[in-house]
């Protein structure tokens, strides 16, 4: 009896203990935009389909793309991402230009993500993307005019002018209809030179 009963409070124990919360700590000079918890700073339809579950945002395949309640200007932004089989997604940058996110064997094509729409004219550099399933790390710089975006530390577009309209705006995570993961989403804003592109 004794020995069940000590069974039986170690397994209380067990169960009681809280999960740790997901450590959203930003490197040096970078924000958390991403808490973890909720979508404290971000805008979407509010019909649940977007989630904080376990430190990830989640997308569940239906409703809107997620908007930032900010705007931003110049930055750098990093940014973990997930896709399944099929999985497509962008990053609109101050809501205009779109680096890619995909799954491109359903496209018949060997460009990996990280290039930009609407100038797949230029093609990312480098495929870096990891297996289906994995997850990859954006970090993606937006500074006087030029976009230039490093995948899993790897350069895949240099550069690149980007033709925006506006110096500010929010930047938003798009969908096509499929679930996403996303988590470590940090931005450090830099000086804005008030550049639109060329």
């Amino acid at each position: 009896m004794a020995r069940s009963t000590l069974w039986l409070a170690t397994v209380v124990v067990c169960v009681a203990l809280p999960v740790p919360a997901a450590d959203v700590t930003p490197p040096q000079g970078f924000t958390a935009l991403f808490n973890g918890r909720d979508l404290s700073g971000w805008m979407d339809d509010k019909a649940g389909h977007w989630r904080a579950e376990d430190g990830v945002l989640v997308y569940d395949g239906q409703g809107d793309h997620l908007f930032t309640e900010k705007e931003y200007g110049d930055f750098v932004l990093l940014i973990d991402w997930k896709i399944q089989d099929g999985g497509n997604s962008g990053i609109f940058l101050r809501g205009e230009a779109q680096v890619e996110i995909w799954d491109n064997r359903d496209y018949g094509t060997d460009m990996g993500s990280g290039g930009l729409v609407p100038y797949t004219n230029v093609k990312p550099i480098n495929n870096a993307d990891k297996p289906i399933g994995e997850w990859n790390q954006f970090e993606i710089r937006v500074e006087q005019g030029r976009i230039t975006v490093r995948l899993n530390d790897q350069i895949v577009v240099d550069k690149l002018t980007g033709k925006f309209s506006k110096p500010r705006a929010p930047f938003f995570l798009q969908h096509h209809s499929s679930p996403l993961w996303f988590k470590n989403i940090y931005i450090k804003e830099l000086p804005s030179s008030g550049n639109v592109g060329d």
